[in-house]
C-alpha cells in the first residue's frame, strides 16, 4: 500500500465520486492549481492507484434485471483447476465479479444477466466448461445500495 498524502486521497475520493470532473473543478475541490493536481493524478494512475476511468450504468436500463450471486466450490484446490477456473471466468462477460474466497464457499461471482432464460444458458455455459463441486445461486430481489468508491479517509492526519 502507498502511503498517500491528504491532498491525493482527496483526488483519489474525488474521481472515485465522478471522474468526468474537469481538472480545474478537482483542484479547486483539493486545493491546488490545475497543473500540480493533473501531475498528482498522473502520478497516480502510473502508481497503480488509479486503475481506470469509467461510466456507471443503470443495469435495469441496459436489459440486466437479473443480479445473481453464485457460490462455487471447487472439486479440488489445484493449481491446474485454479488455472482452468480463471480463464474461463475471463471468457464470461456476464461475470462482473469473481473472487477466491475463504470459509465455506471456494468462489464468489457476481453475475449479471437479461432474464432467467439467460442465467440458465450462462449456468450451463459455466458448468460445462469446467467440473465444479456444487453451484449455490442467490438471485438479487433489489439493489439497495451501490458504490464503486472505497471510503478513503479524507480528513486531516
Amino acid at each position: 500500500m502507498l502511503d498517500l498524502d491528504l491532498i491525493d486521497r482527496k483526488i483519489v475520493a474525488e474521481l472515485m465520486r465522478d471522474a468526468s470532473m474537469p481538472i480545474s473543478q478537482i483542484a479547486e475541490k483539493v486545493g491546488l492549481s490545475q497543473t500540480p493536481c493533473w501531475k498528482r493524478i498522473q502520478k497516480l494512475e502510473t502508481n497503480g492507484v488509479l486503475t481506470g476511468r469509467v461510466a456507471m450504468a443503470n443495469p435495469a436500463h441496459l436489459g440486466f434485471d437479473t443480479i445473481v450471486f453464485i457460490e462455487i466450490e471447487a472439486p479440488d484446490h489445484s493449481a491446474e483447476w485454479r488455472e482452468q477456473f480463471g480463464r474461463v471466468v475471463q471468457t464470461m462477460p456476464e461475470i462482473m465479479e469473481a473472487h477466491r474466497m475463504a470459509g465455506e464457499m471456494d468462489y464468489l461471482l457476481r453475475v449479471a444477466v437479461p432474464n432467467m432464460a439467460a442465467f440458465d444458458s450462462f449456468y450451463k455455459r459455466l458448468t460445462e466448461a469446467l467440473p465444479i463441486k456444487s453451484v449455490t445461486s442467490h438471485f438479487s430481489l433489489e439493489r439497495i445500495r451501490f458504490t464503486t468508491a472505497y471510503p478513503v479517509d479524507t480528513r486531516h492526519r
